[in-house]
């Protein structure tokens, strides 16, 4: 008599084996499970295990995935995991047709099943349902990691997500999370008279701004177009077309490095409201934050990454005063570029590509201040090099009215009182394309004279956001990598 071998205990290629085995003398039974095209379902395992008093002995109609099998007689207990959780399915010979309960036990796990039965509790106390009729509605080809922890890898769950949610049922958390953080964005932003908008991800050229854009042909039109690597410029003209108060959820796409942090396809809020600056939307994203936060986890005080995060309180530091603080030099003190070069040197901070007084203490700031920022902080008022869409600060043109936030040592958000002087605007744009190509002559950035057109018709004063909503979903759900919180992140190809 050949010797039972459990399933799992074969190898890989042998399981494959087995299962295509039991699927084509599936078909030659005439049960395909590949045609059923429809199950009715009545119930799931959350609704019965919250409300198994009022259920207990009553029939339901389940669907879900076999996850363990226990018993090979005449009992059979098995996992069915559906969209809400698992509960313990109990298959008896004498509690169904006998060709039924033997087509049931030849069933593997990870296979898709549908099944009738009564709502009871076993001997042992745990709420299950005994099942009555029994239909395997989709048959796995492809066993489960073994014993549900197979798959550990990260690059393995990161590639092959669909298995890592079968197998990881927190996976499933982050990502019902990252929906609810996002209904919540746009319900905060609803009530607060914004409008939600759309506006293209294909543009026709590359901007000047220092992110990498990705290119692609447009073959009707044949012409280059680049994937959008930001929606400002788009939104703000819906501002000068009289729409107050506009945001958009968006995919933003930058052809440059992946980390932690980092991933080339990425989704971001970015909103405009008319009338008001940048410490308007200093208050915006300070009740923003509380309000989401408080409905999504219930509480201010957020733990990440080993760091208690206090949402209920905010500081506010201009650039200048932020390195004062932890580097000890004092901005407003120097007077010149070569001033800024002569502290930079002495201070061993890298000098930027150009090394003008606003760079320098943009790279003061990165080497001294931001892995200081643990708790959330606003800094603001940065230098006019840096931000070539931000309003000049009144009385100080050195400075622009520009603000981001920063948790846990990372940048959130970036806020402007946004530029509304198409003369301004028009050198800024220049400048900053002509340097691009002074620094990269291959660049294709050109500037965006349809923008500055735009703002000859008139942008009234205008306060704008953008932050990034896969930072904000890390954040919440204590996730140490974007990769944690986007379902299928960029990856490399596997060789065939």
């Amino acid at each position: 008599m050949a010797k039972f071998v459990p399933q799992e205990e074969l190898s890989l290629s042998d399981q494959m084996r087995v299962r295509r085995e039991k699927l084509e003398n599936l078909r030659a039974e005439g049960f395909d499970p590949f045609v059923q095209t429809k199950y009715t379902v009545t119930s799931t395992s959350a609704v019965i295990k919250e409300h198994f008093q009022d259920m207990e002995g009553q029939t339901v109609s389940l669907a879900g995935r076999l996850m363990s099998k226990r018993g090979m007689g005449k009992v059979v207990f098995c996992d069915l995991q559906d969209d809400a959780g698992r509960i313990q399915l109990y298959v008896k010979i004498d509690e169904m047709e006998e060709a039924s309960f033997n087509r049931f036990k030849k069933n593997d796990i990870g296979d898709i099943v549908g099944v009738t039965g009564d709502v009871f509790r076993t001997q042992r106390g745990e709420i299950s349902v005994r099942v009555h009729e029994a239909i395997l509605l989709s048959k796995a080809l492809l066993p489960l990691p073994e014993k549900f922890h197979g798959l550990t890898d990260r690059e393995t769950r990161y590639r092959q997500r669909y298995v890592d949610l079968i197998v990881n049922p927190e996976v499933k958390e982050t990502f019902v999370k990252r929906s609810m953080i996002l209904r919540e964005l746009r319900s905060f932003l609803d009530g607060k008279g914004f409008l939600e908008v759309d506006t293209p991800i294909l543009t026709p050229f590359e901007i000047g701004a220092a992110a990498r854009p990705f290119y692609t042909h447009h073959n009707t039109l044949d012409i280059d177009m680049v994937l959008r690597i930001e929606t400002e410029l788009y939104l703000k003209r819906l501002i000068v077309g009289g729409m107050d108060r506009v945001y958009e959820v968006g995919r933003l796409f930058r052809n440059e490095g992946m980390d932690p942090k980092h991933n080339p396809e990425f989704t971001t809020i970015e909103l405009y409201q008319a009338y008001t600056d940048y410490h308007g939307m200093m208050d915006l994203v300070e009740e923003m934050m509380k309000t989401v936060a408080q409905k999504v986890c219930g509480t201010l005080t957020i733990p990440y990454q080993g760091q208690m995060i206090d949402l209920s309180h905010w500081e506010r530091m201009t650039m200048v005063e932020a390195v004062k603080k932890y580097s000890g030099v004092d901005f407003d003190q120097i007077h010149s570029d070569e001033e800024a070069v002569a502290a930079a040197n002495a201070h061993h901070v890298p000098l930027p590509e150009i090394p003008n007084k606003g760079m320098i203490l943009a790279a003061f700031f990165d080497a001294f201040v931001e892995e200081k920022l643990i708790q959330p902080t606003f800094i603001y008022d940065y230098p006019v090099e840096n931000s070539p869409l931000a309003k000049r600060k009144p009385g100080n043109p050195a400075y622009t009215e520009r603000f981001e936030y920063f948790i846990n040592a990372t940048e959130f958000g970036n806020a402007f009182s946004e530029l509304n002087d198409p003369i301004d605007q028009k050198g800024r744009f220049e400048r900053q394309v002509a340097e691009r190509k002074k620094l990269d002559p291959e660049s294709k950035a050109q500037v965006d004279y349809d923008y500055v057109t735009a703002l000859e018709y008139g942008l009234p004063p205008t306060g704008g956001l953008g932050f990034g909503v896969d930072r904000l979903v890390m954040l919440l759900t204590d996730s140490a990598s974007i990769r944690d919180v986007l379902l299928f992140p960029t990856m490399k190809p596997l060789d065939k």
